[in-house]
């Protein structure tokens, strides 16, 4: 009988992630016949994740740009501040772009110019680089699964998220594996005669994020999620846990529909 050594435990530590503890869950898995996730498909598939994961730098960029844009505004001398306070986002950005400094200013008025001007080109170049590469993944989720498209509140960056992480048919064993992969799956929490469950904080989290995007689309939109989350919060649930559940069952209708909906390769 294969024997592994029993990970020590001391108070929190014993429960995290360590060599021991995966390999007892391999070998449990192994003793128990367990099958094993298969590897994910490439091609198509591997290419959505390159843009996507490309898209989400560029788009961290732009988010690092407009919160430094902001910063120096603030702190921006009054004359400056004057010019370009109450403008829309988009004036803004462009004033910004257009800044020339001048050796004839104050140094700090020189230096803050420069650095709206070089926040301003950035954020620029980041959204042109994150639109282009949306351009892309959308022509390829298109290629792959159009019908995933057509679903109330799924966009492009969540359809190419879904697709990435199912991959193919046949790659999880069940929907529950899926909604254990995307963190949706129940945890139980119960306490004494309170029956309830909790949120997962494990699986992939970038999958959990666009399950969550497309509930809060729906719950603004979707008559039937909004039905159901009424009726959720009317049987004593917290909007959270009502969110729990709808976000449980997405994810078993999401996988259904992909297993049974044929893809191209």
């Amino acid at each position: 009988m294969l024997e592994v050594d029993r990970p020590r435990r001391h108070g929190h530590r014993g429960r995290a992630k360590s060599d021991s503890l995966d390999a007892l869950r391999a070998a449990r898995s192994a003793l128990a016949g367990t099958p094993l996730a298969l590897p994910r498909a490439a091609g198509t598939r591997e290419a959505m994740r390159v843009l996507l994961t490309t898209r989400e730098a560029a788009v961290a960029v732009r988010r690092s740009g407009l919160s430094q844009l902001r910063a120096h505004l603030i702190s921006a001398p009054e004359q400056l501040r004057e010019r370009l306070r109450g403008l829309p986002p988009a004036t803004l950005l462009r004033r910004c772009a257009s800044l020339r400094p001048d050796r004839r200013q104050p140094s700090e008025m020189r230096a803050t110019v420069l650095a709206l001007r070089s926040c301003a080109r950035r954020i620029d170049a980041a959204t042109r680089e994150a639109a282009a590469l949306e351009r892309e993944l959308q022509q390829l989720v298109h290629e792959l699964a159009p019908h995933l498209l057509n679903q109330t509140g799924i966009g492009t960056i969540c359809a190419a998220q879904l697709l990435i992480a199912w991959s193919h048919p046949g790659r999880l064993r069940s929907e529950a594996a899926f909604a254990r992969l995307a963190g949706v799956a129940p945890l139980p929490a119960s306490s004494g005669k309170l029956i309830r469950h909790r949120l997962d904080r494990g699986g992939d989290r970038q999958l959990n994020r666009a399950l969550h995007t497309i509930v809060l689309t729906r719950r603004r939109c979707d008559p039937d999620t909004i039905a159901y989350l009424t009726r959720r919060k009317a049987e004593g649930k917290t909007d959270r846990e009502a969110i729990r559940c709808l976000k449980r069952y997405l994810a078993r209708s999401i996988y259904r529909r992909l297993e049974t909906t044929p893809t191209t390769t």
